[in-house]
Protein backbone atom coordinates (compact mmCIF):
# COMPACT_ATOMS: atom_id res chain seq x y z
CA UNK A 1 0.00 0.00 0.00
CA UNK A 2 1.55 3.32 -1.08
CA UNK A 3 2.15 6.12 1.41
CA UNK A 4 -0.53 8.84 1.17
CA UNK A 5 1.95 11.76 0.94
CA UNK A 6 5.10 10.60 -0.85
CA UNK A 7 8.09 12.99 -0.76
CA UNK A 8 11.10 12.83 -3.03
CA UNK A 9 14.33 11.56 -1.52
CA UNK A 10 16.56 14.34 -0.18
CA UNK A 11 13.80 16.92 0.18
CA UNK A 12 13.53 18.94 3.36
CA UNK A 13 10.33 19.27 5.26
CA UNK A 14 8.60 22.52 4.34
CA UNK A 15 6.03 24.01 6.65
CA UNK A 16 2.77 25.31 5.35
CA UNK A 17 0.98 28.21 7.01
CA UNK A 18 -1.98 26.04 7.95
CA UNK A 19 0.22 23.50 9.73
CA UNK A 20 2.07 25.67 12.28
CA UNK A 21 0.74 29.24 12.28
CA UNK A 22 2.02 30.08 15.78
CA UNK A 23 5.54 28.79 15.10
CA UNK A 24 5.78 30.71 11.83
CA UNK A 25 4.58 33.95 13.40
CA UNK A 26 7.03 33.48 16.25
CA UNK A 27 9.89 32.81 13.82
CA UNK A 28 8.99 35.86 11.69
CA UNK A 29 8.90 38.07 14.79
CA UNK A 30 12.27 36.70 15.91
CA UNK A 31 13.80 37.33 12.48
CA UNK A 32 12.35 40.85 12.36
CA UNK A 33 13.86 41.58 15.75
CA UNK A 34 17.26 40.34 14.55
CA UNK A 35 16.99 42.46 11.39
CA UNK A 36 16.15 45.50 13.51
CA UNK A 37 19.22 44.86 15.65
CA UNK A 38 21.41 44.56 12.55
CA UNK A 39 19.96 47.76 11.09
CA UNK A 40 20.56 49.61 14.37
CA UNK A 41 24.16 48.41 14.59
CA UNK A 42 24.82 49.45 10.98
CA UNK A 43 23.39 52.90 11.68
CA UNK A 44 25.54 53.24 14.79
CA UNK A 45 28.67 52.22 12.91
CA UNK A 46 27.94 54.78 10.18
CA UNK A 47 28.58 52.09 7.59
CA UNK A 48 26.79 54.14 4.93
CA UNK A 49 29.13 57.10 5.44
CA UNK A 50 32.17 54.84 5.27
CA UNK A 51 30.98 53.34 2.00
CA UNK A 52 30.25 56.77 0.53
CA UNK A 53 33.72 58.02 1.43
CA UNK A 54 35.48 55.03 -0.12
CA UNK A 55 33.37 54.81 -3.26
CA UNK A 56 33.41 58.52 -4.12
CA UNK A 57 36.97 59.53 -5.11
CA UNK A 58 36.19 63.26 -4.91
CA UNK A 59 35.09 62.99 -1.27
CA UNK A 60 38.12 60.87 -0.44
CA UNK A 61 40.52 63.37 -2.00
CA UNK A 62 38.92 66.31 -0.17
CA UNK A 63 38.93 64.43 3.14
CA UNK A 64 42.59 63.43 2.81
CA UNK A 65 43.58 66.95 1.71
CA UNK A 66 41.89 68.51 4.74
CA UNK A 67 43.46 65.90 7.05
CA UNK A 68 46.91 66.64 5.62
CA UNK A 69 46.49 70.41 5.97
CA UNK A 70 45.29 69.98 9.55
CA UNK A 71 48.22 67.74 10.46
CA UNK A 72 50.75 70.09 8.88
CA UNK A 73 49.28 73.16 10.54
CA UNK A 74 49.09 71.42 13.91
CA UNK A 75 52.67 70.21 13.64
CA UNK A 76 53.91 73.70 12.71
CA UNK A 77 52.02 75.45 15.49
CA UNK A 78 53.04 72.81 18.03
CA UNK A 79 56.70 73.12 17.07
CA UNK A 80 56.48 76.93 17.28
CA UNK A 81 54.97 76.83 20.78
CA UNK A 82 57.41 74.21 22.11
CA UNK A 83 60.46 76.00 20.72
CA UNK A 84 59.19 79.32 22.11
CA UNK A 85 58.77 77.84 25.58
CA UNK A 86 62.15 76.13 25.34
CA UNK A 87 63.79 79.41 24.25
CA UNK A 88 62.19 81.28 27.15
CA UNK A 89 63.36 78.66 29.64
CA UNK A 90 66.90 78.74 28.19
CA UNK A 91 66.96 82.54 28.39
CA UNK A 92 66.50 82.23 32.15
CA UNK A 93 69.83 80.38 32.32
CA UNK A 94 71.88 83.10 30.58
CA UNK A 95 73.22 84.23 33.97
CA UNK A 96 74.50 80.71 34.85
CA UNK A 97 78.33 80.72 34.39
CA UNK A 98 79.05 77.79 32.02
CA UNK A 99 75.68 77.45 30.30
CA UNK A 100 75.18 81.22 30.15
CA UNK A 101 78.36 81.84 28.15
CA UNK A 102 77.42 79.12 25.66
CA UNK A 103 73.89 80.46 25.28
CA UNK A 104 75.16 84.03 24.97
CA UNK A 105 77.38 82.94 22.06
CA UNK A 106 74.42 81.23 20.40
CA UNK A 107 72.33 84.39 20.90
CA UNK A 108 75.07 86.57 19.36
CA UNK A 109 75.27 84.20 16.40
CA UNK A 110 71.47 84.32 15.90
CA UNK A 111 71.38 88.14 16.24
CA UNK A 112 74.26 88.51 13.75
CA UNK A 113 72.51 86.35 11.14
CA UNK A 114 69.04 87.88 11.50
Amino acid sequence: MPHPDPKPVGSTKSYEVDEHPFELRHEVKRLNARLDKIADSLEKSEFKDILENYTDPKKRIITNLMAGISRGLGLSLGTFVILGILGYILSLFVDVPVIGQYLAEIKKYIDANS
